[in-house]
């Protein structure tokens, strides 16, 4: 069970003097990166800086790049903003990759479940169709449908559809996956 008072690498808790101590850095200093824009503490309610964990390894990382390497503060603010948007990327990559990752599952799933009703029509010896269908003419006309059990001209076809669509509630996209080029029913009406 978390708590409120839950601490992260993000959470605001040094004030400023703790940490200019923890970064080597003079307090003034770390008020002049706030004004740039280089680290942007949190506030406290009396709207005094508040500094993270996080903001702390910042703030040696932009002492390391201005002493080290040389490095100008306007520089640093744009190795900074190009350091966030990569972590940004590497994030909305792993997503991309974890829904691609269903997908295939989903899609894997899906043919699995089209092989099936394949090899049970394969399999059926011009006996009843799978599912008692009734034509959309017949049903539109009043006309009654075959009763169950009876074979109509192409009804282990529409029976077959009829399971593809059962299958694509399912399986949202299967069962116009199942149909070649955008077929309708009618398309399969006397096959």
């Amino acid at each position: 069970m978390s708590s409120q008072f839950e601490l992260t690498d993000d959470t605001p808790v040094y004030v400023i003097s703790v940490a200019a101590q923890l970064s080597g850095l003079h307090p003034q200093t770390l008020r002049t990166y706030d004004r740039l824009g280089l680290v942007s503490p949190g506030r406290a309610a009396g709207r005094g800086r508040r500094y993270s964990l996080r903001d702390i390894l910042i703030l040696r990382e932009v002492q390391r790049l201005s002493q080290e390497e040389g490095v100008n503060l306007s520089g640093i603010k744009r190795i900074l903003e190009l350091e966030l948007a990569e972590q940004a990327n590497r994030a909305l990559i792993a997503e991309l990759q974890a829904q691609i990752s269903q997908l295939r599952t989903e899609l894997e799933s899906t043919r699995a479940v089209a092989a099936r009703l394949a090899s049970l029509l394969r399999g059926r010896s011009g006996g009843s169709a799978l599912v008692p269908v009734r034509s959309s003419g017949a049903a539109a006309g009043g006309q009654p449908g075959p009763a169950a059990g009876e074979t109509t001209p192409g009804g282990q076809a529409a029976a077959a559809q009829a399971a593809v669509a059962a299958a694509g509630r399912a399986h949202p996209g299967a069962s116009a996956q199942a149909r070649p080029n955008g077929a309708t029913n009618q398309d399969y009406k006397g096959k």
